[in-house]
């Protein structure tokens, strides 16, 4: 038996190995990506001073929507409990964009982009480093071979159990032993098996969670394993990219109203005394509530790790274990600024936990900083394990010519 899953170890790993390494390690490279970004440019997301109270929300989102070209808008904004933590604008495009502001100032600080590193990284890790392709019809053969070769990883760990188990305990307890003091080949032997037993269950994790990014019908399988039905995402895409362009009609409208009535004004305030300070051409701001939201929100959740807010619609996140994406959601009137329903995570179905939960496994953090370091080990084991491989394979080819 044992023979014929080496077999299938082998020639599984032999043409794959170098994808599953680039894979393995471009992703141990993301795990803690947002710390880098944070140290190395501190100056975007963090103010220089924590100056009294933040300016209101409406009046600090007009001031960044004045520095915006007349088709982007502020859709929406994200705050940190840290005081210290710059807002977070999200814009109606390009796709995720988003800039950071100094709520004492209104100083734009400036975009949140995706460093160099991180995004050769990241493109390696799902695509191959492949684009898009002339047809612009989306990223295929790259993803198509990250999705099989992570597929063929489970097979190779699987396999690697049954070549590994030991028949006595004695057995066990030195094939869990990685000894430098014997020889390179004896080292990178110990790397190869002790080492890939150290990181099987995360390497498990991360390439079953990995999968449903990869192909459909294993995500409608993954899904009905916990009982949820996958949603389809073509209607749910037309439907969010509907709701967007009713919010960014709405938001554009609001600049235009605003300009005209500034153009008004200008005129009036020509041809009238200099102390008739009324307004009769005043427009309300879409941002109008959302203080009023977020001083409700926070008052709710004293323990709060962020509150975003959008036209019609709030989350509050924690800092909790388990499902990192999970928020406790709300949805108000913008007329009034009152909730009109509340959508606690808790009381939430599974099809709106699965892919938080899938995420949170994938890379790591369900359990802070302990399973992201992990995680991160987990996954360089992972890159050196197809290496330490070929070593072996190699050097076993070379003894039998000899």
């Amino acid at each position: 038996m044992k023979k014929i899953f080496r077999k299938i170890h082998l020639w599984l790993s032999v043409p794959f190995g170098l994808i599953i390494t680039l894979v393995c390690f471009s992703g141990a490279m993301l795990v803690f990506e947002n710390e880098a970004n944070e140290w190395f440019r501190r100056d975007l997301y963090y103010v220089e001073t924590v100056k009294g109270s933040p300016l209101p929300m409406d009046k600090l989102l007009e001031k960044v929507a004045t520095t915006l070209p007349d088709s982007v808008a502020v859709t929406g904004v994200s705050i940190s409990s840290d005081p210290g933590r710059a807002y977070q604008v999200s814009l109606s495009k390009p796709r995720r964009a988003s800039l950071y502001v100094d709520q004492y100032t209104g100083e734009v600080k400036g975009k949140s982009e995706r460093s160099g590193f991180f995004m050769f990284m990241f493109r390696m890790h799902r695509w191959l480093l492949d684009s898009m392709n002339p047809g612009n019809e989306g990223i295929f053969w790259g993803k198509m071979i990250v999705g099989v070769s992570t597929l063929l990883l489970v097979f190779v760990l699987i396999s690697g159990i049954v070549i590994w188990w030991p028949r006595t305990r004695k057995a066990l307890k030195n094939s869990l032993k990685i000894t430098a003091t014997k020889g390179w080949r004896r080292f990178w032997y110990d790397l190869h098996v002790a080492g890939g037993m150290y990181a099987l269950i995360f390497l498990l994790a991360m390439a079953l969670t990995g999968l449903t990014w990869s192909f459909p019908w294993y995500r409608t399988a993954f899904y009905k394993v916990f009982g949820v039905e996958v949603q389809q995402r073509a209607a749910q895409g037309h439907e969010q990219k509907s709701d967007a362009q009713k919010r960014n009609t709405k938001l554009a409208a609001h600049r235009e109203k605003k300009r005209e009535g500034n153009e008004v004004r200008k005129g009036e305030r020509s041809r009238r005394p200099e102390n008739n300070h009324s307004d009769m051409y005043s427009v309300t701001s879409p941002f109008v509530y959302w203080q009023e939201i977020y001083d409700k929100l926070r008052r709710q959740n004293p323990e709060y790790k962020q509150i975003s807010i959008s036209s019609g619609t709030a989350s509050v996140s924690f800092n909790r274990f388990g499902n990192q994406r999970a928020s406790d959601r709300y949805s108000f009137n913008t007329d009034n600024g009152e909730f009109t329903e509340t959508s606690l995570y808790q009381h939430q179905d599974k099809s709106g936990k699965i892919r938080g939960w899938i995420y949170s496994v994938h890379v790591g953090n369900w359990g802070g900083m302990f399973t992201r370091i992990l995680t991160f080990i987990a996954a360089l084991l992972g890159s050196a394990l197809p290496l330490t491989g070929y070593y072996l394979w190699i050097k076993r080819l070379i003894k039998v010519r000899k």
